[in-house]
């Protein structure tokens, strides 16, 4: 398979039988709970009318975790309070949003590259998401 083909490759949920795997390689062994909770913290933050908790996905993208979404099939109205950003997003693209604000603020509080190459690894990737000018204005 060539590089161009390799790039294209679309991100995929993370089957049942590797979940256990995946939280540590996205924060590392040391920060995947932390890691865990302040994504969702983040979304009960960005969505507080329309999350309430439930079930994520874990999405990776050529074997690599990228980030969590809530598992559902309907759209979130995020709000960003120091940003001032409002708009409705899809499942996927709110929770590309909350784990970026999750791996931003763990960066600053714990000094580890795993983090800033996660963080870093996701952007690129949001940037090609059909909802990108939606995800960039939320973490600007």
């Amino acid at each position: 398979m060539t590089e161009a083909a390799t790039a294209l490759k679309p991100v995929t949920v993370v089957p049942e039988a590797r979940r256990a795997a995946f939280l540590p390689a996205l924060f590392s062994p040391a920060l995947m709970l932390i890691g865990e909770r302040a994504v969702y913290q983040f979304m009960s933050w960005l969505a507080p009318d329309d999350y309430a908790g439930g079930l994520w996905n874990f999405h990776e993208r050529r074997g690599q975790p990228l980030f969590l979404s809530p598992d559902a099939d309907k759209r979130f109205r995020i709000f960003c309070e120091t940003n001032g950003y409002m708009g409705d997003v899809s499942a996927e693209a709110a929770g590309i949003i909350a784990t970026l604000f999750a791996l931003s603020h763990l960066s600053f509080r714990h000094e580890a590259d795993h983090l800033s190459e996660a963080y870093m690894r996701l952007y690129e990737f949001a940037g090609d998401h059909p909802e990108a000018g939606e995800i960039f204005k939320a973490i600007d």
